[in-house]
């Protein structure tokens, strides 16, 4: 029919761009009046399945999907899993030991049960191991790492596609690692979601800060934040100083 309008689908990063500054009642609003005008509005992080939960009870804002894992991970808000990129979990413990042979001392595993890696002497929780108590892995969606500085990071993040990259892809976000399966980005959680939910490529619009970001931004039509690091700036579409203002531009527009 003309002038039918179709949805959009904005897909926000977590991090540093919906929660840049907070998540308050004016963010809330605007969210809440984007999905009653009939679009989408979800998260895409680098955050784990159980973090993203976490995040919707306490900012008590709904949404219509979230990727978790930096898309390796499809989720309804009701917890259902739409979809999910699974690494073969006999990478995990070769992979471990070898970040921790360049000086990382923690790792998260995120699979079907929680595995946080913890090298240091001090008290450990109940699901903390080390490298010698380390569980059988069957699987994994993503394992995370954190280095001290953006700099050792970066480094890091080089060593372990060198060496993982055939089967891996670790994707640098400040100072944080986070290594999903070879094939496995924001960008390309993205077109699956698009597929789950019959949406199309022109409806489909990202926001995000950090270079974890870099596939969806330069896939999609992007806004990077203003805070932003300059790489992202370099390639999105346009800038913005919050979601509140990207959601008064787009429903206007």
């Amino acid at each position: 029919m003309q002038g039918m309008r179709h949805m959009k689908i904005i897909a926000s990063d977590y991090d540093g761009t919906l929660n840049h500054g907070g998540i308050d009642d004016k963010k809330r609003n605007a969210i809440k009046e984007w999905r009653k005008a009939g679009n989408l509005f979800g998260l895409v992080s680098g955050r784990g399945t159980p973090d993203l939960f976490l995040i919707l009870e306490k900012h008590k804002f709904e949404c219509d999907f979230l990727l978790a894992s930096n898309g390796a991970v499809i989720l309804k808000p009701d917890g259902t899993v739409m979809a999910e990129s699974r690494c073969d979990g006999k990478f995990a413990k070769p992979l471990l030991e070898f970040i921790m042979s360049l000086g990382c001392y923690w790792a998260s595993v995120h699979t079907s049960f929680k595995c946080v890696i913890d090298e240091r002497d001090d008290e450990r929780f109940e699901d903390e191991f080390t490298l010698e108590t380390l569980p059988e892995i069957p699987y994994f969606n993503q394992i995370s790492t954190i280095l001290p500085d953006n700099d050792e990071a970066a480094r890091v993040t080089e060593e372990i596609r060198k060496k993982f990259g055939e089967y891996l892809n670790p994707l640098q976000n400040g100072s944080c690692i986070d290594i999903v399966s070879a094939d496995m980005n924001k960008a390309r959680g993205l077109y699956r979601l698009l597929e789950l939910v019959g949406g199309k490529y022109e409806d489909m619009i990202t926001v995000g800060d950090n270079i974890n970001d870099t596939h969806m931004i330069a896939e999609f039509r992007s806004y990077a934040m203003k805070n932003a690091v300059q790489s992202i700036k370099d390639i999105a579409d346009y800038e913005t100083p919050g979601i509140t203002e990207l959601i008064e531009k787009e429903m206007n527009g």
